[in-house]
């Protein structure tokens, strides 16, 4: 029976593979008086998912922020490509979790903001934004403004503008956690589908054990404020099988019972 690998803590937790696109050494963070992250160390492999999981005020969001160059760490330095992150950059694009739309421009205007300010031309923008929003299953609503549309389809929206941009990594801040949980597992399924297609790296944040382990190629639990690597778990899951037969087989029932026993010490 395939078993997920478990990395204990260490000063570098490792990565998946020897081309870390993302490095993170010694990020600390404070606001005001609370200590939010304390002196992590980690590395995202280029091309993967991996997922940030843990306790609410953990600091997932946090880290997501400092990587994204949208806050500055107290200490320490992120590199994306070998290069150090003093803000926001055309490398990365991030996915709010309150979707982050214009409520005054369409979907397709919304979907190629990135590229228009990037100088793109008209036509060339309207193209790109056209096969994302195919590719996320919003053809026909192009011309529909944020207000008419549900939630699930406004982060439809939100994930098509940031793959647009052709960044190399995309960063997810709860993307999926406004929406029912039937939309949720298509979701999910949609995005491992875009994953495989645009084969970008992709760093997630998710209050769901059972959403990380099914999406992810490795996952990050982080302790309580302040938020530090507690262990790095990387789920062998069967990604040709079905998704109702990955979320019954053996190996993914049991990461997600492991992960559970690591974090229950933490619920309220």
């Amino acid at each position: 029976m395939p078993q997920a690998v478990r990395s204990p803590v260490h000063a570098h937790a490792p990565a998946a593979g020897d081309d870390p696109i993302v490095q993170v050494r010694g990020v600390s963070k404070t606001y005001a008086d609370v200590e939010a992250l304390r002196n992590i160390d980690l590395d995202f492999a280029r091309g993967k998912l991996t997922t940030l999981l843990g306790p609410s005020g953990c600091g997932k969001t946090t880290l997501l922020k400092i990587i994204a160059g949208l806050i500055p760490a107290n200490a320490g330095e992120v590199r994306v490509n070998g290069r150090v992150v003093t803000g926001p950059g055309p490398e990365r694009a991030f996915v709010f979790q309150d979707f982050a739309l214009m409520p005054w421009a369409t979907v397709m205007r919304n979907v190629a903001f990135g590229l228009e300010l990037r100088g793109v031309n008209q036509a060339e923008r309207r193209r790109v934004a056209m096969q994302y929003i195919e590719k996320v299953g919003l053809t026909g609503f192009e011309d529909k403004y944020p207000h008419e549309l549900s939630g699930g389809m406004r982060q439809r929206v939100g994930i098509a503008r940031a793959f647009a941009v052709n960044a190399d990594v995309l960063l997810l801040d709860e993307p999926f956690s406004a929406v029912d949980e039937q939309n949720r597992r298509k979701f999910q399924e949609d995005l491992l589908r875009l994953i495989a297609i645009e084969k970008k790296t992709f760093i997630f944040v998710t209050h769901s054990i059972e959403e990380a382990v099914y999406v992810s190629d490795r996952i990050v639990l982080l302790s309580p404020r302040p938020g530090r690597i507690s262990q790095v778990i990387d789920p062998n899951i069967d990604r040709s099988a079905t998704p109702d037969d990955i979320r019954r087989a053996p190996a993914y029932l049991d990461t997600v019972e492991e992960i559970w026993d690591g974090l229950r010490q933490y619920a309220d």
